[in-house]
């Protein structure tokens, strides 16, 4: 059954949502409401892939925890709401190692999101997005804009804050030690002539 004939009859759960990824529809549930999602956009996903290498590369020596990209997480039971975040971060007092994986979304809120701005996303929306994440137990997100090469860092507690190429992108207390440079997240082609 096509998931707006769903909707429409009640809301959608998360299994609803997992059978319909097993029938290649892709996207999120937002209060028992299907959203579907487009594939990121090239610069969207180079982006994403970057910064997710620079932190898996970081988190997984140290065994600080697990690295993820497009997790589905399910925030909201009754409606259900499940998202998923470009990149998640699970702290490995969340998933201890060892610990048999429960098949479906994860029920734990990853301590650190990422989220990469794409062309269409408004930044009204980005901010609402940081906030939910907050809401429902993150830590800290980092919304991502390529365009203008910035990083926007929430931290529960904390002022929202930009950093802008020049800048250092730091883990806090989430993951601590982690930094980059702002730019070298951006840096997605390498030099052929090196």
């Amino acid at each position: 059954m096509p998931a707006a004939a769903l909707t429409a009859e009640r809301p959608l759960t998360a299994d609803d949502l997992l059978r319909m990824d097993a029938d290649g529809l892709r996207g999120e549930l937002i209060r028992g409401v299907f959203c579907e999602t487009m594939p990121p956009g090239k610069i969207h996903a180079f982006v994403a892939s970057k910064l997710g290498f620079l932190l898996q590369t970081f988190v997984f020596p140290r065994r600080l925890g697990v690295v993820t990209s497009e997790i589905g997480v399910w925030i909201e039971r009754g409606p259900d709401t499940v998202r998923a975040p470009d990149i998640a971060f699970f702290s490995a007092q969340q998933d201890p190692p060892g610990v048999e994986i429960p098949p479906g979304y994860s029920r734990n809120v990853p301590v650190l999101v990422v989220e990469v701005r794409s062309p269409n996303d408004s930044l009204a929306y980005m901010r609402e997005k940081a906030l939910m994440w907050l809401r429902h137990g993150a830590r800290m997100v980092w919304n991502v804009h390529p365009d203008s090469r910035t990083v926007d860092v929430y931290r529960r507690g904390h002022p929202t804050i930009t950093l802008a190429e020049g800048d250092e992108l730091v883990g806090y207390d989430v993951i601590p030690g982690f930094a980059c440079g702002v730019s070298e997240v951006f840096e997605i082609y390498y030099d052929a002539a090196e």
